[in-house]
């Protein structure tokens, strides 16, 4: 069965993904003389950057989604179809979906990176992920329904398992985890628990290399520890996770941490699609691509964003895995194919680093720009601005700068809630 999608003369560019790199091609070739199909499981865009703010409460989760179909009201050249991407057939150029099979002229693979576990599945099966607004979610409704039961747990070290909480990877995702936590434990639980001493919460942060966000510059790297500190977060640098069974975090050095959460943000690995061919494959399972974004090995087939792997002077082992760099990718590979149905010459990629920054509290931010480096308040106000007008529509824009607003003014986040689904909720047995 095939995906009904209309046949026309037009060159069909299918594209895999509806994250930074996907939709923002989509969005680049909604004018060109091809037929575009946008293939996702969602049939909306992600903000990732502020996952973490769904998690912590700060936002809710409508204001960093955007409906893919609400960009391409005005072209008749787009089509969205939400599925799952089974595997690709580079023979009959084809994809296999859970709608039916896609056939293509050229294909886009923009899938992302899924979190990295390093092979290590009992992490896998009980640590939580970021990788999406239901994992966003998904923690939010555990951290609150643990306090929820904290209130009636008598037994001290019991208690300590429910409100303790450990995150693994100090980059920007880990830090910025860790400060939001801490500020909603200094400023929102006292209120909503005023039955719980707080001074019992405690945070850590897990960081296998000797400093905080590998890649950014020292000055960032000792700011973060620095302020990390000051609001009460213990981080433990040069050691590493090597087991959780539910209940303990094991370290590599023989300790042991007693909780029974783990938020895990150590690291990424690609997420490939069945069919590729292994020489095309690179290490963290990324998909080689020359400088004009093509697949090593393949005609007609490209990758970019997180999980293809291209090599620059200045960056020998590859971009690394940000929005940027999707992005400028999305844009140079539309403008190329663009130049191809034009019979023009093409461009090769180069990665124009804009910066990188990490939020984490209140006036608390380090920004490292390509000429300047700042922390503190005006690197608060730096982060709060760019992230604001990153954010897709206008009305998500307006959304979250009154949530970010009123939590400044108030110290008070207004989405505490506990919302099931259907799902089986995960069982904890509590002794009392």
């Amino acid at each position: 069965m095939r995906i009904n999608i209309p046949e026309t003369d037009q060159e069909r560019i299918v594209i895999i993904g509806g994250g930074f790199a996907g939709f923002n091609l989509a969005r680049k070739l909604a004018r060109s003389p091809y037929q575009i199909v946008l293939i996702d499981r969602n049939n909306f865009h992600q903000f990732q950057p502020l996952f973490y703010q769904v998690a912590m409460a700060g936002l809710e989760p409508s204001s960093i989604l955007f409906p893919l179909r609400k960009s391409f009201h005005r072209y008749n050249n787009v089509y969205i179809r939400v599925a799952e991407v089974e595997n690709i057939d580079l023979e009959k150029r084809h994809l296999k979906t859970s709608l039916g099979v896609c056939n293509f002229d050229h294909l886009v693979i923009a899938t992302g990176a899924d979190t990295n576990f390093f092979g290590n599945e009992k992490i896998a099966e009980r640590a939580f992920p970021m990788k999406s607004v239901s994992d966003a979610l998904y923690l939010r409704n555990t951290i609150l329904n643990d306090y929820e039961i904290a209130l009636s747990t008598r037994d001290y070290d019991a208690r300590q398992g429910l409100i303790d909480i450990v995150i693994v990877g100090g980059g920007p995702t880990g830090v910025e985890v860790a400060g939001a936590l801490a500020e909603m434990r200094k400023n929102v639980l006292p209120k909503d628990y005023p039955e719980l001493d707080c001074s019992e919460i405690d945070i850590y942060l897990i960081q296998s290399p000797p400093q905080l966000l590998k890649g950014m510059s020292e000055e960032a790297s000792a700011k973060a520890l620095e302020f990390l500190t000051g609001l009460g977060v213990k981080v433990i640098l040069n050691n590493r996770v090597v087991d959780f069974d539910g209940e303990f975090v094991h370290m590599k050095d023989g300790t042991k941490i007693q909780s029974r959460k783990v938020i895990w943000a150590a690291g990424v690995t690609g997420s490939l699609v069945p069919g590729m061919p292994e020489t095309s494959i690179a290490r963290g399972n990324r998909l080689k691509v020359d400088r004009f974004c093509q697949v090593e090995g393949v005609d007609r087939i490209y990758a970019i964003g997180d999980i293809a792997y291209m090599e620059e002077e200045v960056y020998p082992e590859g971009h690394p895995q940000v929005a940027q760099v999707a992005i400028q990718q999305a844009k140079l590979l539309a403008e190329n194919l663009k130049n191809k149905a034009a019979g023009k010459a093409l461009l090769p990629f180069s990665y124009h680093d804009l910066g990188s920054m990490a939020t984490i509290g209140r006036r608390l931010a380090v920004v490292d720009l390509p000429k300047w480096k700042f922390q503190g308040t005006f690197a608060w106000f730096v982060w709060l601005f760019v992230h604001l007008f990153s954010i897709i529509g206008s009305r998500n824009r307006l959304i979250v700068f009154i949530n970010w607003v009123w939590n400044y003014a108030f110290y008070d986040q207004t989405l505490r809630l506990i919302i099931r689904t259907k799902a089986p909720w995960k069982k904890r047995n509590v002794e009392s």
